[in-house]
């Protein structure tokens, strides 16, 4: 019998790489929901209509992600990625099931030298770092019975990333600006996805604390944001798409309402160690991802 995977949102990034990894497994069924069933920045709505569909585990990846946006409308980003984990987090207690959430990288200030491991302190810059710390603590508060996947740099075939704007950008460009002084780890929602799953199921399999908790998953191996567009530019050129020359610039140069972190990298070891996943590395998946979005073949 097929495991029911309740997953928030029903469009988006991981959304659309979950269901294409769950695709033709008859061990999972997934089901979607979201607006107006689920309307997370309302919370007399959120456990019922979780609590009706009786799922098995709850994929939680819906969220407030406007990062610059959220600078002014942070009381409604507090809302989504915050107040509506509690809910969750509540209702999955009352339904004895576990919670997968994924959370990110900006609950960091950014200013470690090394890539961040889960025991470092919190800092966020921001207002969406904020509310996604906020959802993290309401979560682990609400159920035990969770594990929190921090990841990064998200990229895929679906919605809106950084790798279709460079695309983009480089068909009416021939050099494109990219900053240069923030490193991170750009991650496959493909990865994501992948490694989301086996996650839920390592949970429905075992009552086990430590498998429960937080962790960090993303890509593996680091890049600044140049570097990152540099081998997307690379794959695409290869494949016959749209490439530019990368203009390596300084974060100055690129303002933007919301301060990013110099540093987002993750050090991903707990995650290998007790689930036993470890993502490809980010330029394999990149060269997957590209591919797919410029009409080659799949690499």
């Amino acid at each position: 019998m097929a495991h029911r995977y309740l997953v928030t949102g029903t469009e988006g990034q991981v959304v659309g790489a979950l269901l294409e990894k769950a695709a033709g497994r008859d061990d999972i069924e997934i089901v979607l929901i979201g607006l107006p069933e689920l309307d997370l920045s309302d919370t007399t709505k959120i456990a019922p209509a979780i609590e009706a569909l009786k799922p098995d585990v709850i994929l939680s990846v819906a969220a407030y992600t406007a990062v610059d946006a959220a600078e002014t409308d942070e009381a409604l980003a507090l809302a989504i990625n915050g107040t509506a984990l509690g809910e969750i987090g509540r209702a999955a207690a009352r339904l004895g099931v576990p919670v997968v959430h994924l959370s990110t990288d900006y609950v960091f200030d950014g200013e470690k030298p090394a890539p961040y491991v889960e025991t470092d302190p919190t800092g966020p810059v921001g207002a969406y770092g904020r509310t996604k710390l906020a959802g993290e603590l309401a979560l682990a508060a609400a159920t035990p019975d969770h594990a929190i996947l921090r990841t990064a740099w998200v990229y895929s075939p679906f919605g809106k990333n950084f790798v279709k704007t460079m695309l983009r950008l480089a068909e009416t460009r021939d050099r494109v600006g990219v900053v240069a002084d923030q490193i991170g780890n750009p991650t496959s929602a493909l990865d994501i996805a992948e490694a989301m799953l086996v996650v839920a199921g390592n949970l429905l399999a075992a009552p086990d604390p430590t498998l429960r908790g937080l962790f960090h998953m993303t890509g593996t191996g680091e890049a600044a944001w140049a570097d990152f567009a540099a081998e997307i530019f690379r794959v695409s050129a290869a494949c016959g798409g749209p490439s530019a020359e990368v203009e390596r610039i300084p974060t100055s140069a690129y303002p933007t309402p919301a301060r990013r972190p110099t540093n987002s990298r993750l050090d991903c070891g707990k995650l290998e160690r007790v689930h036993g996943v470890r993502l490809p590395a980010w330029t394999e998946s990149t060269e997957v991802v590209v591919r797919r979005l410029v009409g080659g073949q799949p690499a």
